[in-house]
C-alpha cells in the first residue's frame, strides 16, 4: 500500500478494542483455504486456494482480491449517492448539486454523442494557431492547467530539505506508455506492444478526423518524440533516491539548462508568481527537452500536443474515443475483456474531480466516530510496538535509536476522513457539460495547488480521499494515513477476533510506520526533511539487511521468464516485513492483558494472525496486468507479499511447525531482520 508514493496508549488494559470472540462468518473463512497445500509449501496458496478456485477475474477487471471485493461494495455505496444527488434537486453552488449535475451530464451519453468533439474544438485551434517556441511554451502551459499533461510534469509540493515550504517542481513526463521501458526495452513483447501503440495512435488521429496516411505519419511522429523523452528519463529505481531527485535551482539555471524553450512563456501561461528558487527532478531530462525544442518542427509539436489532449479526452468524449483507448490500454496492455460499465467510469470522473464532497457523504453512511475511535487506539498500540522494537534492534546505535524514537513520536496519525473539509466554493459546475466540467474541475485543481507557493504548510490536507481503498505514509509530512475507504472488512472487521484484525488492518498500519524507516523513508528526520541522522556503521548494518531482501525478492518469479525487481520493489518488501513484525508484537502486547484466546475452526490464534494477514491478499492479475505491475509497480505481486515476508519469520515459522528445508523456511542467514 502506497500512495506515494503506499497504508495506542491502546489503553492496554482495556481490553475493549475488537472482541475475542469471532461472530460466525467473520474473521479467518475457511472455505477461502485449500487444503490440499501445505502451508510449509505455499501459505499464500494454502489460505486463499480455495478463494482462487471460485473467483476468477471478472471481464471487466484487470485484478481481482480483497481490494477489489472491498472497492466494488464501496463503489455499490458511491452509487447510490451519487444517484441520490442527481434526485435531489439541490440549492445551486451547494456540493450536493455539483456532484449531482457532474454525474448526469456523464451519464448523459446522448447529448455527449450529439456533441461529438465539438467541446474539444477550442483546445485544438488552439493547438493549430501556434506560431513560434513561444506559442509552444504558452500552449503547454496552457495544457497543464487542465486535463493533459504533455512534454513535462509540474506540481507544487514541500521542498524536501525545507519541509515547511511549498515549492515549484518540475519533473519528467510526457508519455502515453507507462513507463520509459516500454519504448527501450527490445524484446519481443515490447517490440509487439509499440507496435499495437503505433496503431493505436493512428486510430486516435483518424477519429479526429485524419485520412489513414496522414494518421499514420502522425503517429510515427508521437512515436518518435515520446521514445526522445523516453531515453532521457531516469528509470523508476533511480529514481528511488530522493536526492538523486533534488535539484533546487533558480528559474535562471532553469532557462540556461534548457535555453531554447521558452521558460518565461510557460511560467506565465500557469500563473507561476516570481520565484527565488525551484526543483527541477530530471535536470538531464530538461536538457533534452531543450534540444527537443530546437530540433522539432512546429507541426511536429503541434501533432504531438494534439494526442496528449485528445488521449486525456477520450474518456469524456464520444463512445468511439473511450472504446479505442480501452482497446489499447485496457485489453492490449491490461489484458481486461470488457470496458467497465458506464456509470463505474462516470463515477471515478466525479469522485476525482469532486471527492471530498463525496468523501462526505461516504463517511456519514460508511464510517462511525466508534470505529475512528478504535483505529486510533489501534495506531497506539502499534507504536507503542514499534517503539520496544527500536529499542531492542542488536544492530543500530544508541545514537540513531534516540533519532529513530524522536521520528516515530513525531508520526501524525491520520484516520478515517479530514478534520477539515475542501473548499470547492469557487468550482462551477454546469448541466449537460461533461467534457467542461472535467476540465474546469482540472484547472480549479491546478490553481488550488499553485495558490500554495509562499504559505504554510497544510498539515490537515489530506493526498487520498475518505473513500479510496489504500493508506500511505508521506515523508515530508511525517505521517500516516488511513482512509475510511480501507477500514473496512476484510481489513478491519470489529466482529472479528483480535489476531484477524492484527493480521489484516493491524499490518497496514505497521506497513505504513515503517515505510517511515524504509530505504528512502529512513533518509527524512523527525520534520520530514530529507537530512541525513544516521552514523555511518548503522547506514552500513541497514544495507546489508537490506541487501538480503532485493535478493530474495529477485528470485521470485511472477511469470515465466518474468522475476520480481528487487530494487524497485525494495521499500514495500521492507514495510511488508516490518509491518507484519510490529503487528505481531502489538498483538502479543494485548493478550498480555485481555488473556490469550484459544482455538478457532481449529486454529491457534498465532496461524489466525498469518492466515488473517494471507487472506486480506488474496489477488490474482491477468498475466498482461502482472507484466506492466512487475516493470513499474514498486510493490511486490500479492503471492510473494505473502510467502516472502512470512518465510523470514520465525514467528510463522512456529506457529505453523514449518520444517527446516521448506519453501516457508527461509535459511536462517538469509532472512533479513531490521525493524
Amino acid at each position: 500500500m502506497n500512495l506515494r508514493t503506499t497504508a495506542l496508549s491502546l489503553c492496554l488494559a482495556s481490553g475493549l478494542l475488537f472482541g475475542t470472540s469471532p461472530e460466525p462468518g467473520h474473521g479467518i473463512q475457511p472455505g477461502h483455504l485449500d487444503t490440499s497445500i501445505k502451508p510449509s509449501d505455499d501459505f499464500f496458496r494454502f489460505a486463499n486456494g480455495g478463494w482462487l478456485k471460485v473467483n476468477p477475474i471478472p471481464a471487466d477487471q484487470t485484478t481481482w482480491g480483497a481490494f477489489n471485493e472491498l472497492a466494488e461494495a464501496n463503489r455499490t455505496t458511491l452509487r447510490e449517492i451519487m444517484d441520490s444527488a442527481v434526485a435531489a434537486k439541490a440549492p445551486k453552488g451547494s456540493g450536493l448539486q455539483k456532484v449531482g449535475d457532474f454525474y448526469a451530464a456523464g451519464m448523459d451519453l446522448a447529448a455527449i454523442e450529439k456533441t461529438g468533439i465539438r467541446p474539444l474544438s477550442p483546445m485544438l485551434a488552439r493547438i493549430e494557431a501556434i506560431q513560434n517556441a513561444k506559442g509552444l511554451a504558452t500552449e503547454i502551459g496552457y495544457l497543464h492547467t487542465g486535463i493533459a499533461r504533455p512534454a513535462f510534469g509540474f506540481f507544487v509540493g514541500q521542498d524536501d530539505m525545507e519541509s515547511t515550504s511549498y515549492i515549484a517542481q518540475f519533473a519528467q513526463g510526457g508519455l502515453g506508455l507507462p513507463d520509459r521501458d516500454y519504448y527501450t526495452l527490445e524484446d519481443a513483447k515490447s517490440q509487439d506492444i509499440r507496435a499495437k501503440y503505433l496503431d493505436h495512435l493512428a486510430k486516435m488521429f483518424e477519429l479526429l478526423g485524419e485520412s489513414k496516411l496522414l494518421a499514420k505519419a502522425h503517429a510515427g511522429v508521437v512515436m518518435g518524440i515520446e521514445t526522445r523523452l523516453a531515453k532521457a528519463s531516469m528509470t523508476q529505481v533511480e529514481q528511488r533516491d530522493p536526492r538523486a531527485i533534488y535539484h533546487k535551482m533558480s528559474p535562471a539555471e532553469l532557462m540556461k539548462l534548457s535555453p531554447d524553450f521558452p521558460w518565461a512563456s510557460y511560467f506565465k501561461a500557469i500563473g507561476l508568481p516570481e520565484q527565488k528558487t525551484i526543483l527541477v527532478r530530471q535536470p538531464k531530462f530538461f536538457e533534452e527537452l531543450g534540444r527537443m525544442a530546437k530540433d522539432l518542427s512546429l507541426p511536429q509539436w503541434k501533432t504531438y500536443l494534439r494526442w496528449n489532449l485528445v488521449r486525456s479526452a477520450s474518456n469524456n468524449l464520444p463512445e468511439a474515443f473511450g472504446n479505442e483507448s480501452f482497446a489499447f490500454y485496457g485489453k492490449v496492455l491490461s489484458g481486461a475483456k470488457e470496458r467497465q460499465a458506464r456509470w463505474k467510469r462516470v463515477q471515478a470522473a466525479t469522485d476525482g474531480a469532486l471527492g471530498e464532497i463525496v468523501g462526505q457523504l461516504y463517511v456519514e453512511k460508511a464510517f462511525s466516530p466508534a470505529a475512528k475511535a478504535k483505529m486510533l487506539e489501534l495506531v497506539s498500540n502499534l507504536r507503542v510496538a514499534l517503539k520496544d522494537r527500536i529499542e531492542k534492534l542488536p544492530w543500530m546505535s544508541e545514537a540513531t535509536k534516540q533519532k529513530a524514537q524522536q521520528k516515530l513520536a513525531a508520526f501524525k496519525v491520520k484516520i478515517g476522513y479530514p478534520d477539515a473539509w475542501r473548499d470547492y466554493s469557487q468550482l462551477q459546475v454546469v448541466k449537460g457539460a461533461f467534457l467542461t466540467n472535467v476540465n474546469t474541475a482540472a484547472r480549479f485543481e491546478f490553481s488550488r495547488g499553485l495558490a500554495k507557493l509562499g504559505k504554510p504548510i497544510d498539515r490537515n490536507e489530506w493526498g487520498m480521499t475518505p473513500q479510496t481503498v489504500n493508506a500511505y505514509y508521506n515523508p515530508s509530512m511525517n505521517e500516516i494515513v488511513f482512509p475510511a475507504g480501507i477500514l473496512q472488512p476484510p481489513f478491519f472487521d470489529l466482529k472479528a477476533d483480535d489476531a484477524v484484525n492484527y493480521g489484516g488492518i493491524g499490518m497496514v498500519i505497521g506497513h505504513e510506520m515503517t515505510h517511515g524507516f524504509d530505504d528512502q523513508g529512513r533518509q527524512y528526520d523527525a520534520q520530514g526533511n530529507l537530512k541525513d541522522w544516521w552514523t555511518a556503521e548503522d547506514a552500513k548494518a541497514y544495507a546489508s539487511r537490506t541487501d538480503l531482501v532485493v535478493k530474495q525478492a529477485n528470485s521470485f518469479e511472477v511469470l515465466p521468464g518474468l522475476n520480481l525487481n528487487g530494487e524497485l520493489t525494495l521499500g514495500e518488501n521492507i514495510a511488508d516485513l516490518g509491518g507484519l513484525k510490529v503487528a505481531f508484537e502489538a498483538l502479543k502486547m494485548q493478550w498480555a492483558k485481555t488473556g490469550k484466546p484459544g482455538l478457532v475452526d481449529g486454529f491457534t490464534p498465532e496461524q489466525r494472525f498469518f492466515l488473517g494477514y494471507a487472506q486480506s491478499w488474496r489477488f490474482h492479475a491477468r498475466p498482461e496486468t502482472a507484466r506492466m505491475l512487475v516493470m513499474g509497480d514498486p510493490h511486490s505481486a500479492a503471492h510473494f507479499r505473502v510467502n516472502g515476508p512470512l518465510a523470514n519469520m520465525p514467528e510463522f515459522i512456529e506457529a505453523f511447525g514449518v520444517a527446516e528445508g521448506k519453501p516457508m523456511a527461509r535459511p536462517t542467514d538469509q532472512r533479513p531482520t531490521i525493524w
